[in-house]
């Protein structure tokens, strides 16, 4: 398993979370953490990284550095 840090613009609570949503949809995603202050989004997976990017992108969140 994998463990994936992604530095993702977010505002607000309802960022987050529509982000912990749209990756705990995906199959193979064990656990997310987001951390509002440091606009940071940590996930262990067993899925390759461009897949848990492309879903975080899908929310319409920008993803620093990608």
């Amino acid at each position: 398993m994998a463990q994936y840090t992604f530095s993702v613009v977010m505002s607000c609570s309802g960022c987050s979370n529509a982000v912990t949503k749209a990756l705990n949809r995906l199959e193979g995603v064990k656990n997310v953490e987001t951390d509002l202050d440091k606009q940071e989004v940590v996930v262990d997976t067993e899925l390759p990284r461009e897949q848990v990017l492309a879903a975080i992108k899908k929310t319409g969140k920008e993803v620093k550095g990608e």
